[in-house]
């Protein structure tokens, strides 16, 4: 959030005023940072593919969308982009490459943020370790237990679709959908917990 508000201010002494799309945002998430920007200076869009309550006193928005195809929104029509652990869910590589291309057309400056393969805590499944598993064994456990987020599953469909659902991504893989970024490394223990991609 440090990192954010930098080219919020950035954006704010240039132009006055600041323009934010939030893939995947919440007003909850804005009332809990409500603190850290000039919201006299600052409107957010927060984009969601099904349809979210607006109900708050920040000037924010919530539109209805899909962050691999932001197509209602003009190039650069946002000064910064955001999303806070988005881009592993939204499908396969493919996906997230469309995505990573609309988050870079939709704004000059943006910050990512996903979860870390690499770090052993799953955090969606709240499990050490499932993450590294084959496909063919996480499925089985989703379907014996809940795990974290994960809703026991009745059904082979449905387990593979909950185990799906979430697809983590490491450094290399971060670095090429977003090669114009300086990627930033959060840590939890000394160990990599997130992935950071900033550009501004």
């Amino acid at each position: 959030m440090q990192r954010l508000k930098g080219l919020v201010e950035v954006v704010i002494a240039e132009k006055g005023a600041c323009k934010i799309i939030d893939i995947g945002g919440t007003v909850g998430f804005w009332e809990t940072w409500e603190h850290l920007l000039d919201f006299s200076k600052v409107t957010i869009d927060c984009v969601n593919v099904a349809p979210a309550d607006a109900t708050g006193h920040l000037p924010i928005r919530m539109l209805v969308g899909d962050a691999r195809d932001l197509t209602f929104a003009a190039d650069n029509a946002y000064d910064v982009a955001f999303s806070n652990s988005v881009i592993e869910h939204v499908g396969l590589w493919q996906d997230m490459e469309r995505m990573a291309a609309e988050v870079r057309r939709v704004a000059p400056r943006y910050l990512v943020q996903t979860p870390y393969f690499w770090f052993p805590v799953e955090p969606h499944a709240r499990s050490p370790l499932i993450h590294w598993l084959p496909e063919s064994w996480k499925y089985r456990i989703v379907m014996h237990r809940k795990c974290g987020f994960w809703e026991r599953q009745d059904s082979v469909a449905g387990a593979v679709r909950t185990v799906q659902s979430a697809i983590m991504l490491d450094i290399r893989q971060m670095r090429a959908l977003f090669p114009d970024a300086d990627l930033h490394k959060e840590r939890f223990c000394g160990l990599i917990k997130s992935l950071v991609a900033v550009k501004g």
